[in-house]
């Protein structure tokens, strides 16, 4: 056998230290990206119609001029969606919100507040949707003094919390002083 004309080198054959080199730089870099994120989109989303028997010189509460009883630990509360309109019939628009965590991974359950005008400023005046409940909205508005949305949810503890299996279109309406949830006939499926 000839002698090669290049040396064997020493990282050509693996060790259980390159292993856990390779391993503490990966676990590293997970790390310093969980921390460090991009800032927080500056887009707006167009606002949704206000109902016909808003005033037009009256705005919305702000959702960004409130603090929302969420508990979110280090991250702070994201509005996801927003939508005003006058939902009690006193001429006067509130917002209603879509609000979660802004967790750097995966999907953080939502709540779904409603604002008015008080006298310091806006503030939350009703949770129609808890985000204990554990269910994310896709579809969101307001539309003739109702809130409409779709929730996305789980059948069960052993459903990956990726994949939500649980579809609802529902809606809220202000009556007798408070705001009463309902769904449209079959509109629950799996």
């Amino acid at each position: 056998m000839q002698p090669s004309a290049v040396p064997e080198l020493a990282h050509t054959h693996t060790r259980p230290i390159h292993w856990l080199a390779t391993a503490t730089a990966l676990a590293g870099v997970v790390a310093l990206s969980s921390v460090l994120q991009p800032g927080a989109a500056t887009a707006a989303q167009p606002s949704a119609p206000e109902t016909a028997s808003a005033p037009a010189n009256v705005t919305a509460p702000d959702p960004a001029a409130v603090e929302f009883p969420i508990e979110c630990g280090p991250v702070k509360a994201v509005v996801k969606k927003k939508a005003s309109g006058d939902l009690d019939g006193d001429g006067n628009p509130e917002t209603a919100a879509v609000v979660h965590c802004d967790s750097p991974m995966g999907t953080p359950p939502d709540g779904v507040y409603v604002l008015t005008r008080g006298g310091g400023g806006p503030r939350v005046v009703a949770t129609l949707l808890d985000p204990e409940d554990g269910t994310t909205v896709s579809d969101f508005a307001v539309r003739d003094g109702a809130v409409t949305a779709t929730l996305l949810g789980y059948s069960s503890p052993d459903v990956p919390r990726c994949c939500p299996d649980v579809h609802s279109d529902v809606k809220w309406r202000w009556q007798n002083g408070a705001f009463m949830r309902s769904a449209p006939a079959g509109a629950r499926s799996v």
